[in-house]
């Protein structure tokens, strides 16, 4: 039996494993480092911080507008649903790796929530120009 996720260091866990995915993958590994340009040792703890508070509930931790990055980035290389799709199942994947139970369902459910609304701004007639 997987642990559950239930405290800061399994968020860090699950996070340094999913980007570690991301940025090997071919359809949008790219995207973060040749594109954004990620500055990792910065953007890691954000997203630590962002995930301990939608898991965890520590609303001290994550201050931010994460819409407002992904627009920036989309002028610079669109984003599309596969973008997102993409992202998701890789997300999945590794909470399914690393984790069971209902935090790890909680997990799978917001990824899923994050990208299906953040889908149609990007990629659709409606979508950011």
């Amino acid at each position: 039996m997987k642990p559950d996720i239930s405290n800061s260091a399994d968020v860090k866990m699950l996070i340094d494993t999913f980007y570690t995915r991301v940025r090997a993958d071919e359809l949008i590994g790219y995207i973060f480092d040749e594109v954004a340009k990620v500055d990792w040792p910065k953007h890691l703890p954000v997203m630590y911080a962002f995930w301990d508070f939608l898991l965890l509930g520590n609303a001290d931790t994550y201050q931010g507008n994460p819409i407002q990055k992904h627009y920036d980035l989309h002028a610079k290389h669109p984003l599309k649903a596969e973008h997102f799709d993409r992202w998701v199942l890789l997300f999945h994947a590794t909470v399914d790796e690393l984790f069971e139970g209902e935090g790890a369902k909680d997990a799978k459910f917001r990824a899923f929530a994050i990208a299906e609304t953040w889908k149609p701004k990007f990629d659709g007639p409606f979508a950011v120009k």
